[in-house]
């Protein structure tokens, strides 16, 4: 993996995103010539070259396909599911070219030639994603990882990343038994080296080795055969890092305070805290312009279901960054007596209190489109943790390790956690839902916001996180 922006990034995918570019670029040089080949010769110019337009077609339709989730480190869709995703990647990119026409008309392309360049397209893009799949399960392309360790904490890594989907980066060759430490993992794996670590580390044309030792305090801890490895051009990485890099998230049952303090990251200068929020207020006024309509429709129809009674906005007190309490802006999916006698309540699936207009704009999200205000009053930032109740964030501070440092920074509209775990409405999902919060607080950056708004994007048209 290469990291870029502070995020990690798996070389085949960044290669991946590279190759496509290219072959976008060269689909509209192929149209032209197909179109002329054709005996059009009158093709409509503008006074930019064709090198300009071209790169924008193919920086739109990698956005697009980054928002339909075909860049993501685990898709779990067949072929059949990635073609359907690139053709609606393709027809978002149709509807983005149209209304960028219609903004700036020196891009225009000739209708001719971009159909025939959508057309090279769509296929340069299925036949290269078919390639990708079936290179990405041979093993021969992937790290092999030497696990130090054998007992709890190493068989960690089988346990949280058992789908073979979950490995698509690396292959596990071993796992070295350590003096001192009971082996949990399958004997099968688990190696009693007689030569030297770095020796079995070249025997076994190992990449990269993983320390999952539970105790390095103790004398048979190899600090110096680590050593050896790391100075040969080997990679050395603590299970933590490693889990950190595969899964995009901190595991709490190994994270500790001393990891926290020394590792690079949770960087909360005031110029990146000025960057942020210079973003949130342009994507919000962006998206205030587009989502306006339907605010107005959403409006109407819960106006409608109630008969003209009953308020159209909820309101509820969350809990913001520095444990300041605000009133966070939604539009009211529930029944007014959602909650009898004041009691909060987590959301459970299928909620007999969600009114039918509800349980549309909940799927959809959009019933969290009132929380623009939120952003443009400063309470909240577009991206970040969800808001929680202060009855709940008492409770769930009583109850799991650093759950209060998820308000170190605004709660957002969307964040990580949200695209990458469901609904969480119980103790056990917040606890999940946190490991991913403490990633994003700890490698924030206004590349990873981008990612999750166009991760946002797919989640909302495939219906995921709704409740």
């Amino acid at each position: 993996m290469v990291r870029i922006f502070r995020q990690y990034i798996p070389i085949p995918f960044l290669i991946l995103g590279l190759v496509e570019f290219l072959l976008l670029v060269s689909s509209i040089y192929l149209g032209m010539v197909l179109w002329g080949f054709l005996g059009n010769t009158e093709i409509t110019q503008t006074g930019i070259p064709l090198w300009p337009k071209a790169l924008v077609f193919a920086a739109i339709v990698l956005l697009a396909q980054m928002s339909m989730g075909l860049y993501q480190r685990r898709f779990r869709f067949g072929l059949a599911g990635m073609i359907l995703r690139i053709g609606i990647s393709l027809a978002v990119t149709a509807v983005a070219l149209t209304l960028l026409y219609y903004i700036v008309p020196d891009l225009f392309l000739d209708r001719g030639v971009l159909a025939f360049g959508f057309l090279i397209a769509a296929l340069l893009l299925v036949f290269t994603r078919f390639l990708f799949v079936r290179s990405m399960n041979r093993d021969q392309l992937k790290r092999r990882v030497l696990v130090l360790g054998a007992g709890e904490n190493a068989a960690q890594i089988s346990r949280q990343l058992r789908r073979r989907v979950d490995q698509q980066g690396f292959v596990i060759v071993g796992h070295v038994h350590v003096r001192g430490e009971h082996d949990v993992v399958d004997e099968s794996l688990v190696i009693r080296p007689d030569v030297t670590l770095l020796t079995l580390t070249k025997e076994l044309n190992v990449d990269e080795v993983v320390v999952a030792v539970g105790e390095r305090r103790r004398k048979s801890f190899p600090v110096h055969d680590l050593l050896d490895c790391k100075l040969s051009g080997i990679d050395v990485i603590d299970l933590l890092c490693f889990f950190e890099r595969e899964t995009g998230k901190l595991k709490l049952d190994i994270l500790s305070p001393s990891w926290m303090i020394f590792s690079d990251g949770f960087n909360q200068s005031k110029s990146l805290n000025a960057q942020k929020r210079i973003f949130d207020i342009i994507v919000s006024l962006l998206l205030l312009g587009i989502a306006w309509p339907f605010m107005l429709l959403v409006a109407m129809a819960i106006k409608i279901e109630g008969k003209g009674r009953g308020s159209v906005f909820y309101r509820q007190i969350r809990v913001g960054q520095h444990w300041q309490l605000f009133n966070v802006y939604k539009f009211r999916s529930m029944r007014e007596d959602a909650e009898k006698g004041g009691k909060a309540q987590w959301a459970k699936q299928n909620d007999d209190r969600v009114t039918r207009v509800g349980r549309v704009i909940r799927k959809t999200r959009l019933d969290e489109l009132p929380q623009i205000f939120n952003v443009l009053k400063g309470n909240m930032s577009f991206v970040g943790p969800r808001p929680e109740r202060p009855e709940f964030v008492t409770q769930l501070s009583e109850q799991i390790p650093y759950f209060a440092e998820r308000h170190r920074v605004k709660p957002g509209i969307t964040g990580w956690a949200q695209i990458c775990y469901p609904y969480g409405a119980s103790e056990k999902d917040s606890l999940e839902k946190l490991q991913f919060d403490l990633y994003y607080i700890k490698n924030y950056s206004l590349f990873l916001d981008l990612v999750i708004i166009l991760q946002t994007a797919h989640s909302v048209i495939a219906g995921k996180g709704g409740r």
